[in-house]
């Protein structure tokens, strides 16, 4: 089984047998427990600004490990604010320096890096630092960085190969733009910063750069957060507007110039309407791209394989056991066609997969249902049906929906943001009022989120719900105790 982790996530072979110099035993952590021969391949190619990183991908490295520990950086700093009011005196001039936190972050990235490459060792795993790719069938060409070249065969493949940061093709946006996966590793405070983009990355991002303190504008071509529910979505809009982040709404980039070099330099953005021909143009030290991401798919030699890929999207399409068109390659993860881009379904997927192929198994990864965090300045955690996907599904007439504002304990001392939270739950009345969406904004929202997850994919209804005591002060609390109608989009 070779596991074959290319860019940032990871491609898998079952070895039936090698050709090269290293007749090596292979096999992934699930797999080494059928005693199966395995064998990864990772390999990073760098950013147009030449940042790569180690063994763990994209999640691991630049994703959601540094991205949630920046954010709980710039939650520290609110925290500083707020304990003022709660006694704590001190009278020097609170700053915050990159350096420290970068370096901080970036160790503790090395440490799970070197754990990975330990286990692998420990359960037998043959792990190289090369870029694979088909060139025949059951058969792969492994290139390290040194341009040495090893081929291999094996029974079955697994590609999870993953996606890289899209760039908008304009001029300079690749000589002086970043990316996520320049971010959380720049050697300098990115200072007066420009966000493209509108996606969960770029309001993340944009977030914790405002929560650091810095100056941060948010370029967004149409909605916020597309695919999430669009009434959250611009509440998370809002709440970022009123605490200082700028928005343009309604262009484009269509060119990046350097005005100055330095760390940071300056750099002038032209940007164009989508509703006309407006031209705007605007300085900052740093722009950070954040518009999509492309399926890493096109060069690893899928084509000499015969596996079909959505010619649009670069995305593989799978049977319901993650199953591409060629019977002995299998994908997992944000490269599958129609399913949720998160770490922990290709986690899910991967694990099932493996017990199914060698340990006799027949559960399947269930892509429903499946629970994730926003970690804006004001975090979202949504489970089951927006409520426009859930209108669509089941019809308008069918479903009800249950909404409520309200007011952490917590920040009522330092009286910040009164009414901000919302919580909100979609029921389908056909089906005994069954909790299909569930949807809440404010502190903690993952950690709230993930066991109303676990109630939602056993069936829960809303007089379940409302039958359930609440835990208090707290705002999970908030759940069990929405009665207020929502009968449109708009709140009443």
């Amino acid at each position: 089984f070779l596991w074959y982790q290319l860019l940032p996530s990871i491609f898998a072979f079952f070895l039936k047998k090698h050709k090269g110099n290293n007749g090596i035993s292979i096999g992934i952590p699930e797999a080494a427990r059928y005693e199966k021969k395995v064998m990864v391949l990772d390999f990073v190619t760098p950013t147009p600004l030449g940042n790569s990183w180690g063994l763990g991908g994209t999640c691991v490295n630049v994703g959601c490990i540094p991205k949630k520990l920046m954010h709980q950086a710039a939650l520290l700093g609110q925290a500083l604010q707020d304990s003022r009011k709660y006694g704590w005196q001190f009278t020097e001039e609170v700053k915050h320096n990159w350096m420290t936190m970068t370096e901080s972050v970036q160790n503790y990235i090395g440490s799970l890096n070197w754990g990975y490459r330990v286990a692998l060792r420990e359960k037998n795993v043959t792990y190289e630092n090369a870029y694979g790719e088909f060139v025949g069938p059951h058969t792969v060409k492994a290139t390290n960085k040194r341009g040495v070249e090893k081929l291999y065969t094996a029974e079955r493949f697994l590609i999870a190969t993953g996606e890289r940061p899209r760039y908008l093709d304009i001029p300079g946006d690749k000589e002086y733009c970043i990316s996520s996966d320049d971010l959380f590793s720049l050697p300098y405070c990115p200072g007066k910063t420009l966000v493209v983009g509108a996606s969960y990355v770029a309001l993340e991002c944009a977030g914790f750069l405002a929560g650091l303190g810095l100056d941060v504008t948010v370029m967004v071509r149409s909605i916020l957060l597309r695919g999430f529910d669009q009434d959250i979505a611009n509440k998370i809009g809002e709440y970022m507007e009123e605490h200082g982040i700028n928005f343009i709404r309604e262009f484009v980039p269509i060119k990046v110039e350097q005005i100055e070099e330095g760390t940071p330099g300056r750099l002038r953005v032209t940007a164009k309407s989508t509703k006309g021909n407006q031209i705007i143009e605007g300085e900052y030290n740093t722009v950070l791209l954040a518009i999509g991401r492309d399926a890493c798919t096109r060069k690893i030699g899928l084509d000499k394989v015969g596996v079909k890929i959505n010619e649009k999207t670069g995305k593989i399409p799978v049977n319901d056991e993650e199953q591409t068109n060629v019977p002995y390659i299998y994908a997992v993860g944000d490269i599958l066609q129609d399913k949720l881009e998160l770490t922990p379904v290709a986690i899910q997927a991967g694990r099932l997969l493996v017990q199914r192929l060698y340990g006799g198994a027949t559960s399947k990864c269930d892509y429903v249902n499946v629970p994730t965090t926003v970690f804006t300045p004001l975090e979202y955690g949504a489970c089951g049906y927006s409520e426009e996907a859930a209108v669509e599904k089941f019809g308008e007439e069918n479903i009800e929906v249950y909404h409520s504002n309200f007011w952490p304990l917590e920040w009522t001392v330092p009286s910040r943001d009164n009414n901000k939270c919302y919580a909100k739950i979609i029921c389908n009345i056909q089906d005994n009022e069954r909790v299909i969406g569930f949807h809440v904004l404010g502190p903690n929202a993952g950690e709230v989120t993930q066991g109303f997850a676990a109630a939602i994919k056993c069936g829960i209804t809303k007089e379940q719900l409302d039958n359930t005591i609440g835990i208090h002060p707290v705002c999970a609390e908030v759940s069990s105790a929405i009665q207020i109608l929502c009968f449109s989009s708009s709140i009443i």
